[in-house]
């Protein structure tokens, strides 16, 4: 099964995607499975994992009736707010549905990342590496100091960084995110997506040459066991299409890569991490 496992759909007028608006023309419009579809036929992939683009239960709630809808739906990531009392009541509703893998922790939006070390978060968190339930995420690489101490905190998070922690690729800074994401890698239970990169270039003049050097560290130390393709659709159309992303990716892939490489990367890691 090759496997999608990260990209986003839509109806804008639901409301809650306070982030998208006229001002970006690229993203302003509906993007459903229909969209979609054609790209994944081309590039023979099966199924996708759907992430929550809203910090809504009702959006979560939407994914997954429309999962219903969509065999090529594999799973929904769904959003929780672990600041809520109510969180795991929640959680439990959710993961009722056949579909739902997990949800998303969205510590890019957070005006101090510091708060994933309170003590609240931890206990959360805590409880759901108990259940060994699969968290995506979103930090930007400027983020990753306080990722590092909580899963010291929380060694047995089932976690996968989202977007390799979004390095800021169009100035070419390497350090300090390439010893960070080194330190993350040594926890055997946290994948990386190799995702959202062409949004974090210059959008208009970026090469393939310019993702290498990161798409190769991030094998290098999550390994071929442990990185999972996502194309970040639609987000991705603000600098690549589809095509275009896939194409940064296998661009980089190294001479010593496999095809038994290749099926982990395009779908069985996302399978095993997700479980599905």
């Amino acid at each position: 099964m090759r496997i999608d496992a990260h990209q986003h759909y839509w109806k804008i007028d639901r409301g809650d995607y306070g982030w998208i608006g006229p001002e970006l023309p690229a993203l302003y419009r509906d993007f459903l499975p229909s969209d979609l579809w054609p790209y994944l036929k081309k590039h023979q992939l099966d199924k996708t994992i759907v992430v929550q683009a809203a910090p809504t239960l009702e959006e979560t709630s939407y994914l997954l009736s429309l999962s219903e809808e969509s065999e090529t739906v594999a799973g929904v990531v769904g959003w929780l707010d672990l600041n809520d009392p109510e969180c795991l009541l929640h959680y439990a509703k959710f993961k009722q549905h056949p579909k739902y893998v997990g949800f998303r922790v969205m510590i890019q939006e957070m005006p101090d990342a510091n708060r994933i070390l309170e003590p609240h978060f931890v206990e959360a968190l805590r409880y759901f590496a108990e259940e060994d339930v699969p968290v995506d995420l979103l930090v930007k690489s400027e983020q990753l100091a306080p990722v590092i101490e909580l899963l010291e905190q929380v060694p047995g998070l089932r976690a996968v960084i989202d977007h390799i922690a979004k390095p800021r690729i169009a100035d070419g800074a390497i350090e300090p995110w390439k010893s960070q994401m080194a330190a993350i890698a040594k926890h055997r239970n946290v994948y990386c997506k190799l995702s959202g990169m062409v949004t974090e270039a210059n959008p208009t003049s970026w090469v393939k040459e310019d993702f290498t050097m990161y798409i190769r560290h991030v094998l290098e130390v999550f390994r071929a066991e442990r990185v999972l393709f996502g194309s970040d659709w639609p987000v991705c159309l603000l600098a690549a299409d589809y095509d275009e992303v896939v194409g940064v990716l296998t661009h980089a892939l190294p001479e010593t890569w496999t095809q038994h490489d290749n099926d982990r990367l395009f779908g069985l890691n996302a399978k095993e991490f997700y479980k599905l």
